[in-house]
C-alpha cells in the first residue's frame, strides 16, 4: 500500500472530491501502473454492472487476473464476495476511519513493547547470504581458517 497522506488531508481531499477517478483509488494500493490499471478495470466492470460474476467478465483480460483483483477488493474490504458474484461492499469506510483511530491512540500511549514476545514466531536473526559476491565480512572467516591451519 502506498498511502500518501499528505494527498488525503483536509484541503487537498476537499479538491479531490470534485473529481473523484479510480486512478486515485488503485495508486493507493499499487506503485505498479499495470497491476493499478488490471485493480481499476476489476473495480471500474462492478460499478457498471453492479455485481459481477467471473464468467461475465470481459476477455480484455484472462479470468485468473480478474479473480486476483477481485480477491484482492475483498480482502482489502472494497468488495464483497457472495453467491458467486463480487460486489461493493457497504462497510468499507468505517474500519479505514477505525484503523486511523487505533493507530493514533497507540501513538499517544507512553507504553514500552516487548517485540519479541509480541512477535514470538518471527524469524529475528540475521540471514546469512544466499549469492551474490563475497563481502570483506564474509571473506574474513574464511581466510582466518586458513591461517590458523597453517
Amino acid at each position: 500500500m502506498a498511502i500518501r497522506y499528505w494527498e488525503y488531508e483536509d484541503a487537498p481531499l476537499k479538491e479531490k472530491l470534485k473529481d473523484p477517478n479510480v486512478r486515485d483509488i488503485a495508486k493507493i494500493y499499487f506503485d505498479n501502473d499495470t497491476k493499478a490499471y488490471r485493480f481499476s478495470r476489476a473495480l471500474c466492470e462492478v460499478k457498471k454492472k453492479g455485481s459481477l460474476r467471473l464468467k461475465d467478465c470481459s476477455g480484455e483480460l484472462p479470468v485468473a487476473t480478474w479473480k486476483r483483483y477481485l480477491d484482492f477488493g475483498v480482502m482489502v474490504g472494497m468488495l464483497k464476495h457472495e453467491e458467486g458474484s463480487y460486489s461493493f461492499t457497504d462497510r468499507y469506510s468505517r474500519p479505514l476511519k477505525n484503523i486511523s483511530a487505533y493507530i493514533k491512540a497507540w501513538m499517544e500511549v507512553p507504553k514500552e513493547e516487548d517485540l519479541l514476545v509480541l512477535f514470538a514466531n518471527a524469524k529475528t536473526d540475521r540471514q546469512r547470504k544466499r549469492g551474490g559476491r563475497a563481502t570483506v565480512e564474509a571473506a574474513q572467516p574464511q581466510q582466518a581458517e586458513v591461517k590458523q591451519a597453517d
